[in-house]
């Protein structure tokens, strides 16, 4: 039994569909957004309908954007040559935010997960290929997560690459910085070790 009207209990069920968010922080949204003015709750319905309208993926990196190439793809201060491959464009602000990387993206929209029924068919793999295929690339990043389906994404997709003649290359894996070597698993201290670089 509901202790809260019909269309009260939608908007906690609404809310509960988002990652992360349980019953009880739902409750607290939607009792959030009841009290809000009328005008901000519109405003706040408006902006989640304008971002479904208006929010759509990049031709080329398949990124978020509301035009038809985003900023980045679109810049000639990019080099077009690198690509780094990315599970999800919010992996794209992580490298925006270190200002050192001045290559081009390309968002996959997610990992090969077979449990969860997500195969290449689901991912933004093909466009990628299209890409190297088209010519002007000469080295392809594969910045995905270091876990079994990032692993197996990367190596799905390289193997797709390798035809092209590009260079596949991925990201170092390590000790983080301000870490203590004492506290790092072995299976990280291994890939430290065949990561090192010359100082």
């Amino acid at each position: 039994m509901s202790f809260f009207p019909a269309a009260l209990e939608t908007l906690i069920e609404k809310f509960a569909m988002l990652p992360g968010i349980g019953r009880k922080s739902a409750q607290r949204l939607a009792f959030f957004v009841l009290s809000l003015p009328e005008g901000e709750a519109e405003s706040f319905a408006a902006a989640i309908l304008d971002a479904r309208g208006n929010v759509r993926c990049c031709s080329v990196c398949q990124n978020l954007t509301d035009a038809e190439v985003c900023p980045i793809c679109a810049s000639d201060k990019r080099d077009k040559s690198v690509i780094c491959v990315v599970a999800e464009p919010r992996d794209v602000v992580s490298f925006e935010r270190g200002r050192e990387y001045n290559g081009v993206y390309h968002v996959l929209h997610g990992v090969l997960t077979p449990m969860n029924h997500i195969g290449p068919d689901d991912l933004r793999i093909s466009e990628l290929v299209s890409r190297v295929a088209a010519g002007g690339v000469e080295e392809v990043i594969m910045a995905l997560n270091p876990d079994t389906e990032g692993e197996t994404t990367a190596l799905y997709s390289s193997r797709l690459l390798k035809p092209f003649g590009v260079k596949v290359t991925r990201l170092a894996y390590g000790i983080p910085v301000g870490s203590n070597l004492e506290f790092a698993d072995d299976a990280t201290l291994s890939r430290a070790l065949e990561g090192r670089v010359e100082m």
